[in-house]
């Protein structure tokens, strides 16, 4: 909130001055805003393009083998440091059909041209 207030009111008066009325030191103020600068993205506002976001998107997706769904893709995205909502990376993915894998069903399969003796069959009964 003092950053703010500082960078509003640096024109009328020295930044040093506003920063020792604040009991901020300068050198905080300007790393503050040089972070600022580098996380600004490229749309005004703090958004992403559709296709600067898609391509995160995808970018992330082939990382996993197509294993996350939107949620993780949110969250992996949210991780990056790239702020947007759940809803759009769903819509998003949804409408260029990027979806996560599908755990596959457990099928039971028998290989009756084994070797190995089966159960309740005579040759596997133990005699007492």
């Amino acid at each position: 909130m003092k950053y703010a207030w500082i960078f509003l009111f640096r024109a009328m008066w020295p930044i040093t001055l506003i920063c020792e009325v604040l009991n901020v030191s300068v050198s905080g103020y300007f790393e503050h805003q040089r972070r600022r600068a580098q996380d600004r993205p490229s749309l005004p506002g703090g958004r992403h393009s559709n296709e600067a976001l898609l391509a995160h998107i995808r970018a992330i997706h082939a990382e996993v083998k197509g294993e996350y769904g939107w949620p993780r893709v949110w969250k992996e995205l949210l991780a990056r440091g790239i702020r947007v909502g759940k809803d759009r990376v769903q819509r998003l993915m949804k409408a260029h059909g990027i979806k996560a894998r599908g755990k596959r069903k457990f099928v039971v399969t028998t290989d009756s041209k084994h070797s190995l003796p089966v159960a309740g069959s005579p040759r596997f009964q133990c005699n007492k």
